[in-house]
């Protein structure tokens, strides 16, 4: 399993290379294979889950930025860490000394107040393709719940209530969509 995830880490990350270079020549990018698996049976456009990856969890690796999948963000800090076994231990951690509602995991950066019953126990969300499955789900019941428009999806993924910080999360994900596909968005803030 490890051994998979290296390969996918590799090939997310060569993906990823690509990506910024097609982005320069307004090309669209390949999205890495794992979030097509995951999204499309989910009805998640991969270059949606791939582009709420990289607003959660991107991380520029040799000048490149990829989503990262042992990631934490606690109490407002984002953490990054090199195995999945260091990040499970200081989200433990950060679960016995914080708010499970001040704790966010993984690629898709779940909270794990809102959505830690989505999960068996909380290091699974640190699982790349459990954690990107809970997001594709969220992402299609805010989809379902809004004006259908992904954006907005992307927006209430962040920030279901709304407001200004659900705002910049559209515009801020809009950015990285606008990468993935090789087209200019434009972003109402409604």
């Amino acid at each position: 399993m490890i051994t998979k995830v290296i390969a996918a880490l590799a090939l997310s990350t060569a993906l990823a290379a690509q990506a910024l270079e097609a982005s320069a020549a307004n090309k669209p990018v390949d999205v890495p294979p794992a979030y097509r698996l995951i999204a499309i049976p989910h009805g998640v456009p991969p270059e949606v889950l791939y582009s709420v990856a990289l607003q959660e969890s991107g991380t520029p690796i040799n000048g490149k930025l990829v989503p990262w999948p042992w990631t934490l963000n606690v109490a407002g800090k984002g953490y990054r860490f090199a195995t999945r076994s260091d990040a499970c231990r200081a989200l433990m951690i950060a679960l016995a000394t914080n708010s499970p509602g001040r704790v966010d995991v993984g690629l898709g950066q779940t909270n794990i107040r809102a959505n830690g019953h989505r999960y068996t126990y909380p290091c699974e969300g640190l699982d790349p393709h459990i954690n990107l499955r809970v997001t594709a789900t969220i992402l299609a019941e805010q989809k379902a719940a809004s004006d259908g428009s992904w954006v907005t999806a992307a927006g209430r993924y962040h920030r279901p209530a709304g407001g200004a910080p659900a705002a910049r999360y559209r515009e801020a994900f809009s950015r990285h969509l606008s990468r993935v596909t090789g087209t200019n968005l434009l972003v109402t803030n409604p």
